[in-house]
């Protein structure tokens, strides 16, 4: 996971980075800072992160090792109450998509 995609993982479940913070049990400053590419995480924390955002429907697409962007995962997976999902959509990292 890059922290792009992290980004743009919160940002489609509207959660703030406390709140990510509190759910993956990793420090404010931890996720800030990898959010920032200041530091990359030690592999417990950074797989705590990821794990967080794919319980909460999150898939993490990568091509060739590298990271590509993200989806919501099939309509089996269980989607948080707070969110609405109208239609797949794919987010490359480093972008936002407005459909």
């Amino acid at each position: 996971m890059s922290p792009e995609q992290c980004r743009a993982a919160r940002a489609w479940l509207n959660w703030s980075q406390e709140e990510l913070a509190a759910k993956a049990n990793v420090s404010s400053s931890t996720l800030r800072d990898f959010e920032a590419r200041r530091r990359i995480p030690i592999a417990n924390n950074r797989a705590a992160i990821q794990g967080v955002l794919e319980e909460a429907g999150i898939e993490f697409l990568f091509m060739e090792g590298e990271p590509l962007g993200l989806c919501w995962r099939s309509t089996r997976a269980k989607k948080p109450n707070n969110v609405e999902v109208t239609k797949r959509r794919r987010v490359r990292a480093g972008q936002l998509s407005k459909s």
